[in-house]
């Protein structure tokens, strides 16, 4: 199963220098509603079986054009969520930055807990919770491997992808996940494969092809050795 995170498209908070969080009404900037149009031609050529997204606006509006263009509702899922940062919401990040919690938000993520709001482990907990489920449900229901999307937050999909990669939450500051950006995982029964991270390019046509990458007789769950050819049949 292959899962493609989707940050939203730029959002009128995201250039005013205030972290938004859980704020309602925080839409889309005139170059987030273009990011949003432009993963029609980045996604559409994907056989994509679902969209599942956070339940905020600027994630709402950011798969609206590609849902309809494939003819699919997005299902709406609360651990995709944005991170509740509590009393920061709606704080100038000039400000925050006295803060002694912000040292322990880029040092040590894994202990920081927002006043009145989550913790990043719990936010790690439960996005990768909701990843897997769909994952694990959309995988019954079709009874093989299909593309899915799912649309949520930078440090959200910042936490998935830690979790992925097998690295400590303590590390997820060195990832970056830009505005309309996309990244890869697909699960196996085993563990996850990473295929791609902060991906702003056009064409990931290729996906279509990712779980039958492996050689014959080498199991989906396998890392070869020497590195596989891949789509492209080009080996390294």
């Amino acid at each position: 199963m292959t899962v493609i995170l989707v940050r939203h498209g730029r959002s009128t908070a995201n250039t005013s220098g205030v972290l938004a969080g859980r704020s309602p009404g925080i839409d889309l900037d005139d170059l987030g509603r273009d990011q949003a149009e432009s993963l029609v031609g980045r996604l559409a050529g994907l056989d994509v079986a679902e969209i599942v997204r956070s339940p905020l606006l600027r994630c709402e509006r950011t798969v609206a054009p590609l849902a309809e263009k494939l003819g699919l509702t997005p299902v709406v899922d609360e651990g995709l969520a944005e991170v509740d940062y509590g009393r920061w919401t709606g704080r100038p990040i000039k400000d925050l930055l006295a803060e002694p919690l912000w040292k322990v938000v880029q040092q040590h993520p894994s202990a920081a807990v927002f006043p009145d709001g989550e913790g990043l482990a719990q936010v790690q907990a439960r996005a990768v919770a909701a990843i897997r489920r769909h994952d694990t449900r959309l995988a019954a229901e079709h009874d093989r491997d299909v593309v899915w999307i799912a649309c949520s937050h930078g440090d959200v999909i910042k936490s998935v992808l830690a979790d992925a990669l097998g690295n400590h939450l303590d590390g997820f500051q060195r990832i970056v996940v830009e505005p309309a950006s996309v990244s890869v995982v697909r699960y196996t029964p085993t563990r996850p494969f990473v295929l791609r991270m902060n991906d702003t390019g056009a064409d990931l046509s290729g996906l279509n092809a990712s779980a039958a990458a492996s050689p014959a007789g080498v199991g989906a769950s396998d890392a070869v050795p020497g590195g596989a050819a891949g789509t492209s049949g080009k080996g390294g």
